[in-house]
C-alpha cells in the first residue's frame, strides 16, 4: 500500500499511513516504504503507527482519522547508529496528542536489547510523562500477555 491508500472490507477499513522510519537493514538497502495502519470498524479505531521516529505527520493522520486507540512505540530510541528511528516515551506522549487518540497503548519496549536504554527504562519514563500531563488514566499498559479489550474512546471502559 501507498501514503493514505485504503482497503475496504465487508465492515472494516484498513489506512495505511506514513511514518518517518530510517529502516535500513544492509549496506545498499534503499527500502523507505514504512508506515502504519488505521484500522477501522463500526465500533473502534486503532492506530498502529509502525516503526517510526517523531515527525510532524501524526496531526495531519489524526486530522483524517478518528483514532480511538494508538498504538505507539516508547522503547528503542537510544540506537547506536545514532539514527532518528524510534521515538522516547515523551516524544509517543506527544504523538498520542497530535493523533487526538482516546486511548493509548505503548509498545516495542521491554522485549529484546536492540538500543542501549535499560529494559525497564522506557515504561518509566512514559509513566513520569502521562502523570505531567494527567492523561495516567487514558494510557493502557498491559503486561506480557495480559488481554486488552479496546472500546470506543466516549465510553466509559
Amino acid at each position: 500500500m501507498s501514503d493514505w491508500e485504503t482497503i475496504a472490507f465487508r465492515v472494516s477499513e484498513i489506512h495505511f499511513t506514513p511514518a518517518h522510519h530510517w529502516g535500513a537493514r544492509f549496506l545498499h538497502d534503499t527500502h523507505r516504504g514504512f508506515g502504519g495502519f488505521v484500522i477501522k470498524t463500526p465500533g473502534h479505531s486503532v492506530y498502529h503507527s509502525g516503526d517510526s521516529a517523531y515527525f510532524d505527520g501524526f496531526a495531519e493522520i489524526g486530522e483524517r482519522h478518528n483514532i480511538d486507540t494508538a498504538l505507539l512505540p516508547i522503547g528503542a530510541y537510544d540506537c547506536p547508529s545514532g539514527r532518528e528511528v524510534h521515538m522516547h516515551p515523551e516524544e509517543a506522549v506527544k504523538a498520542f496528542f497530535d493523533l487526538g487518540a482516546g486511548k493509548m497503548i505503548p509498545m516495542h519496549h521491554a522485549t529484546f536489547p536492540i538500543s542501549n536504554e535499560h529494559p525497564a527504562e522506557p515504561i518509566a519514563r512514559l509513566h513520569s510523562a502521562t502523570s505531567t500531563h494527567q492523561i495516567h488514566a487514558r494510557v493502557v499498559t498491559p503486561e506480557e500477555g495480559e488481554q486488552v479489550i479496546l472500546s470506543s474512546k466516549t465510553s466509559e471502559s
